[in-house]
């Protein structure tokens, strides 16, 4: 079954309690007090925020096959209330992306793209693992 024809919403709540069972999917201590970007009031309040996260941005490579930090700065970035100004889009954060491709890096499940391309791609281990959770 491809992860593609599956709904998102369903599909990253299973890969996030997957990720759970992971020694290397641990989120930091601080990130109850950050918010994940500058568009942001208040830092996230959910209790799985950090593997409900990391979910997402493993989804997202598998979806795109070479993803940056850039890109996904984008995709999780909002809009930005300025009062009487107009609102503008922001960026979110970079920390919280860079440290959860840093974790899956090192569960082996992504790795840096070899090419002209810059970014991180799943490796065979990440791809299988994706698809037995799809199943």
């Amino acid at each position: 079954m491809d992860i593609r024809s599956i709904n998102p919403q369903k599909y990253n709540t299973s890969l996030a309690d997957a990720l759970k069972k992971l020694d290397e999917f641990k989120k930091p201590e601080w990130v109850d007090f950050v918010k994940t970007g500058t568009q942001k009031q208040r830092p996230s309040i959910e209790p799985d925020f950090w593997q409900k996260r990391a979910a997402s941005i493993i989804r997202q490579i598998y979806i795109k096959k070479i993803v940056g930090v850039q890109r996904l700065r984008s995709r999780y970035g909002g809009r930005k209330d300025l009062g009487m100004k107009p609102p503008h889009f922001k960026k979110s954060g970079g920390k919280i992306i860079r440290l959860i491709l840093q974790q899956a890096e090192s569960a082996g499940l992504i790795e840096k793209a070899k090419g002209k391309s810059a970014g991180r791609q799943l490796t065979k281990k990440g791809i299988d693992f994706l698809e037995a959770i799809a199943k």
